[in-house]
């Protein structure tokens, strides 16, 4: 591969929906992207995730994908994270104002297309094993199904690998954290008796347990039982999985017929730096945590969309060393606060102790009752909360998400599917950057004054009162 072609190529690693939605994003904007798999091609239906929050379906959203995927599923407006905890998702400002229950491989079944048609060049069943990079790119060794080891180079790579990254391995970051719940069991199981609802989320005494409904007569069902907690490779029977439901929720509705059981426990994990030179990690080789609140996926989602778009305009040389440095700086406090949330909702619902059960109740009551305190929770677990430091004197939109806002010519969002960034103004604008295809001028649908850059992630680049600075700003961000 020669010089020129390299500084045109990202290799992203791992086609979950982190990788996935990564790769479609570059293609799209004309990068030349390789996905590399380790693992035979075929999405399964054994995934972990299966709720997907109003941020991650804002960001599909402005992919056109947001509409589709809602047919694959259910909505519920209601999340109970334990007994006397609740959450009203009704009131969330987004368009998405609900929890979207449907299966992990449908969002990587969609991702998966649009990356195809995009011009993704996947690899499956190639395993990297080996990584060097230099000032001008980087060599990716990878050993393909037939033990065959060939070189490839590129100007990025990003590591959507995994909990056991072997990207992350091989720039040799550690990896810190710990365990947090030993033996979580999963089971896909048929019923005799159908759940009220397309969730059902419980805990009793030393025991919690999840229903997911598959929409086709299977069930997904997680929990544990913290009197019984044995090593990941220890034989699980439906009896057991019977006896947590039980426990839990006061029934097993007739379960029988398990299509699948499995062990394994939960980790909190971060990674010290999501950027090491020319190699990016995101996703879960970035961080893990553990599965309350259903963060997982929909932050390694978010992760694929703050990257995206600044390794394009790097690949055209269009960035500079500090836009790509933004990634690590706006998405690592991200990951810290996922796993301090989720993680402090499990040691909620597993203590034992009688005082600190006495001050969860009473927290939890505040936080359902109270509704500021409820709104910055439902900002954290459905990832709306989250803004982006700004430079110092900067507008007080700056970093902020933007919302769906209604504009002349239709929603942001729909604006946003060019991958391009948004002016929004209250007038008319014909500055250079139109004319060069990069920026996409709306003007807002009512009488708002302010003028707004949005970037192509959704979130604020820049924004004034006036409009005497635009072509400045315009200038500054597009590169």
């Amino acid at each position: 591969m020669d010089g020129t072609a390299t500084h045109r190529t990202v290799i992203v690693v791992g086609s979950g929906p982190t990788g996935l939605l990564l790769a479609g994003d570059l293609a799209a904007a004309g990068v030349a992207v390789t996905l590399v798999e380790k693992r035979p091609r075929g999405i399964g239906n054994l995934s972990r995730a299966f709720g997907v929050h109003a941020r991650t379906l804002e960001q599909l959203d402005a992919r056109g994908l947001a509409d589709e995927l809602l047919a694959t599923g259910d909505t519920i407006t209601g999340l109970r994270l334990f007994r006397r905890l609740s959450l009203d998702l009704s009131t969330l400002p987004s368009r998405f104002p609900f929890l979207l229950i449907t299966p992990q491989y449908e969002v990587e079944r969609l991702l998966e297309r649009r990356a195809r048609e995009a011009g993704v060049e996947f690899a499956y069943e190639s395993e990297v094993v080996g990584l060097r990079q230099d000032e001008e790119g980087v060599d990716l060794d990878v050993r393909g199904a037939d033990g065959t080891v060939v070189t490839r180079r590129a100007a990025y790579v990003v590591g959507a690998d995994g909990h056991r990254s072997a990207v992350r391995e091989a720039i040799g970051l550690d990896f810190p954290g710990s365990s947090v719940i030993r033996s979580l069991v999963l089971a896909d199981v048929r019923l005799t008796e159908e759940p009220e609802g397309v969730l059902t989320v419980d805990g009793r005494g030393d025991a919690f347990a999840m229903i997911a409904s598959f929409g086709d007569g299977w069930y997904r069902i997680m929990g544990w039982n913290r009197r019984n907690e044995v090593p990941d490779d220890t034989p699980l029977a439906l009896d057991e999985v019977r006896d947590i439901t039980r426990r839990a929720l006061g029934t097993d509705y007739g379960m029988h017929e398990a299509r699948w059981l499995s062990r394994f426990h939960s980790d909190e994990r971060q990674a010290p730096h999501y950027r090491v030179g020319r190699v990016f990690l995101a996703g879960d080789a970035a961080h893990i945590h553990s599965p309350a609140g259903g963060q997982g996926m929909n932050t390694g989602l978010q992760d694929a969309a703050n990257l995206s778009w600044k390794l394009a305009m790097a690949v055209r040389g269009r960035a500079s060393e500090g836009l790509l440095d933004s990634y690590e700086t706006e998405r690592h406090p991200v990951g810290r606060s996922v796993l301090r949330s989720s993680g402090g909702l499990v040691r909620l619902a597993r203590t034992r102790n009688p005082l600190l059960r006495a001050a969860r109740d009473l927290t939890s009551a505040f936080v359902t009752t109270a509704p500021p305190v409820q709104r910055k929770a439902l900002g954290r677990i459905t990832g709306i909360g989250y803004a982006y430091p700004a430079p110092r004197g900067a507008h007080r939109l700056t970093g902020t998400r933007v919302p769906d806002v209604a504009l002349r010519g239709g929603r942001l969002h729909e604006a946003l599917r060019g991958g391009r960034f948004v002016l929004i103004t209250p007038g008319t604008y014909e500055g250079p950057a139109v004319r060069e295809a990069r920026l996409t001028v709306e003007r807002w649908a009512g009488d708002r004054r302010t003028t707004v850059l949005v970037r192509p992630d959704g979130y604020v680049a820049w924004a004034a009162e006036d409009a005497s600075a635009i072509e400045e700003a315009v200038s500054r961000h597009l590169g």
